[in-house]
């Protein structure tokens, strides 16, 4: 009887326990919650800069190359070179300048008013009739990539004369293979469409990571903190307090960002938004818990922000597959990237988006966010739990 009233004693007092805990982290998140509407920074970073980055980059930034200066330089205005000229007169990537001379034309390339010459000859004409005319293709090199578009670019105007010369039964320069060319996962040929989703985590890491990090090193400097410490709650229960409102705000930047992608750019969705919502949880749990660890290491809001700025928003601009090619960095560099929670979300997020639910590809990267959430959940509760000590 007495071992009896012993185990109901028990099992009253832990589920009392776990009503206090709740209690109390409802108390703290209440408390955080109304720090963050009473806080314009903290509205500001949430809502108001998802939007400014969003709109800032996706209209902004562009690996597309339209409208490119060049110089043409007809040496003699026959009917041929006239037909060419007009394949770049009226084709939306090139804004030309006529002129009849070298010289002029090199000018304008070393002041940099173009980006490119070129030059059709003065026997332009008789040589289309002996079938062996050429154009001459001058670029500026100082950015290799652009070059090279240029160069193709040039490629496919010259192309398309010499189909139409071939169409009408006139000798050119036709290639007796034809390429039959169809662009998968992005049919419009639309650099936003491979860009918006990985601004989308560069809006995630800096809401999530710069938001905690300065607002626990915040309350640290004004000794908020340490008077919740010497209260009864507990490490972990601070740490939830401190995550719940920020997580809810960063969920609020991500839909914003992802109605942003649907309706401003027009990036289709291809996959399904339950997985996509998922995996934006993790990787706003990652931000999350990278800012409370160094946070709760720094104590200083200045030094937080720079660290965090160090630690996540500059490695998930340069080293996460946003904007450069993981496979063409040195082997060294892509040994970091595997290190990096942006190097996933990318992947899941230009997989989600452009190719549908491809379990292959989103599968892995799932855990690897799954264990990273651990991970730093783990550090976390260690810092924090030497602070109380």
């Amino acid at each position: 009887m007495n071992k009896g009233h012993m185990q109901r004693a028990a099992s009253g007092s832990s589920s009392n326990t776990w009503a206090t805990k709740l209690h109390r982290v409802r108390a703290l998140v209440v408390k955080e919650t109304r720090q963050v509407v009473r806080d314009p920074s903290s509205i500001a970073i949430g809502v108001v800069l998802p939007l400014i980055l969003i709109l800032l980059f996706g209209y902004g930034l562009s690996l597309d190359v339209k409208n490119v200066p060049i110089a043409l330089v007809i040496e003699y205005p026959g009917p041929e070179a006239i037909e060419l000229a007009a394949g770049f007169q009226l084709s939306p990537y090139f804004h030309p300048t006529l002129t009849r001379s070298m010289p002029s034309a090199q000018d304008l390339l070393l002041e940099h008013q173009v980006d490119g010459i070129v030059r059709i000859p003065a026997d332009f004409s008789r040589r289309v009739g002996a079938g062996d005319a050429g154009v001459q293709l001058i670029v500026h090199g100082g950015d290799a990539n652009r070059a090279r578009i240029i160069e193709g670019y040039v490629q496919g105007v010259v192309g398309a004369w010499s189909a139409r010369l071939a169409a009408q039964g006139r000798p050119g320069q036709l290639q007796p293979v034809n390429v039959l060319s169809r662009l998968w996962f992005n049919e419009a040929n639309d650099s936003s469409y491979f860009l918006v989703p990985g601004l989308i985590v560069l809006v995630m890491t800096l809401i999530g990571a710069l938001l905690t990090a300065m607002v626990m090193a915040r309350e640290w400097e004004r000794g908020t903190l340490e008077s919740l410490l010497v209260t009864p709650v507990r490490s972990e229960e601070i740490l939830l307090g401190k995550t719940l409102p920020y997580f809810a705000l960063a969920l609020v930047g991500f839909l914003l960002c992802v109605l942003s992608a649907k309706f401003l750019f027009h990036v289709p969705l291809r996959g399904s938004i339950w997985v996509l919502f998922g995996d934006s949880m993790l990787y706003v749990l990652v931000a999350l818990g990278i800012g409370l660890l160094i946070s709760s290491w720094v104590k200083n809001q200045f030094v937080a922000s720079q660290l965090t700025m160090l630690a996540t928003f500059m490695p998930a601009f340069m080293l996460s597959g946003f904007l450069f090619d993981l496979r063409s960095m040195p082997t060294w560099v892509r040994l970091i990237t595997y290190a990096l929670p942006a190097r996933y979300y990318v992947a899941l997020l230009q997989s989600v988006f452009l190719a549908g639910n491809v379990w292959s590809v989103i599968v892995p990267n799932t855990l690897v966010l799954v264990a990273m959430v651990a991970m730093l959940a783990f550090a976390s509760r260690l810092v924090m739990h030497k602070t109380l000590e």
